[in-house]
């Protein structure tokens, strides 16, 4: 199992809207089959496994971290070529939660003789790996990663010159993983402007789909000349308000630049209705790399599900200097959002990420 989560892995930012799957079939002691899904070859990892045993596949047994589909998508169901190669055994890490699956393809399995048996030890690693469809095909909108670089005094930004970055270029690096591993990255339009940012990834590994780069913009303030503008591939997304200039939009929209009205309160956008477009257009993850009132604004709103903070060994001091969340705050110290799952990942030599789950109300 640990093998198949391991090719599973090797299919990350190339399988969304798609779970992230890998399979590895053994026979005698043998692996003689291996898998792992990525979207553009269509293919599952389990039909990929069994084309690669061929004949061998008889009476094997089958490692795989998500249940075999049961339903017809791209490709027909993996439980029946399962059950047609004639697999004896199948190890299963997690059920699969969507509701064409969630169960189906473990009984389809079960009811023609295959043994099923459901490897409990690895669950949470499985979970892990797909968290983002997972939370999709649960709560029905995207999983939401609220990313910042911070001081050790918790500040994102200097009150006059912001040359120069918080963390080091490895600390970047590790930042570029998240959005690749993302379908969709939003910013506010003081973050864009102040930077004149393309929000890409930066890795060079192949995705699945472009990462959507989504500007907050309430008057439209988007220079048609900034970067992002002149990159747009269709890739760009900019959410306004009913109050915005009609020929700026005429003007991004001529630049290839999708703009969406999405009133909220105060004359801003909507956030909670721009996750809730985002999830009715299938996009699974959105990472948020913005300043302070917009972190706030998300974190206040509920929408966020789990933080990234980047740590560097550095102090700004001052009350000018902005915080990772700024607004309104919580007035009273018992009332502050907590947060749960803390892992600490280390940065060498001295910087460290901090990630962690929002508690949300039941």
């Amino acid at each position: 199992m640990a093998e198949a989560l391991g090719l599973a892995a090797r299919g990350l930012g190339q399988t969304s809207p798609n779970p992230a799957v890998g399979a590895v079939l053994v026979r005698d002691g043998e692996t003689v089959g291996r898998g792992f899904h990525v979207y553009s070859r269509v293919s599952h990892a389990e039909t990929l496994a069994l084309e690669e045993a061929g004949g061998k596949a008889r009476g094997a047994t089958l490692y795989i971290n998500l249940e075999p589909c049961a339903h017809t998508g791209r490709t027909p169901p993996c439980a029946d070529a399962l059950i047609a190669a004639g697999v004896a055994r199948v190890v299963v890490a997690m059920e699969d939660p969507d509701p064409r699956v969630r169960g189906e393809g473990i009984r389809r399995l079960r009811a023609a003789g295959v043994a099923v048996e459901m490897d409990r030890a690895h669950l949470d690693a499985a979970r892990k790996l797909n968290e983002a469809f997972v939370h999709f095909k649960t709560a029905g909108r995207p999983f939401v990663t609220l990313k910042s670089a911070l001081t050790l005094d918790g500040k994102i930004s200097a009150p006059v010159d912001n040359d120069g970055w918080i963390t080091s270029e490895r600390a970047r690096g590790h930042v570029q993983s998240l959005r690749h591993n993302s379908d969709c990255i939003v910013s506010g339009i003081g973050t864009v402007l102040a930077d004149d940012c393309l929000l890409t990834d930066r890795t060079g590994l192949p995705r699945s789909r472009p990462l959507l780069r989504i500007v907050l913009d309430s008057q439209l303030r988007l220079p048609v000349d900034s970067k992002m503008v002149a990159s747009a591939e269709g890739d760009v997304l900019v959410v306004t308000t009913s109050a915005a200039s009609t020929d700026r939009r005429s003007a991004l929209e001529g630049a290839g630049v999708e703009v969406v009205t999405l009133d909220g309160k105060d004359g801003r956008t909507d956030m909670r209705a721009l996750v809730a477009l985002l999830g009715q257009r299938n996009y699974q993850s959105l990472m948020i790399e913005a300043g302070s009132m917009v972190n706030w604004a998300a974190l206040e709103s509920a929408l966020v599900d789990r933080v990234y903070l980047y740590y560097a060994p550095k102090i700004l001091g001052g009350l000018q200097s902005l915080p990772v969340a700024g607004g309104q705050g919580r007035s009273r110290r018992k009332d502050a959002l907590q947060l749960r799952g803390v892992k600490v990942h280390m940065i060498p030599p001295d910087e460290f990420a901090v990630e962690a789950y929002l508690e949300k109300e039941i």
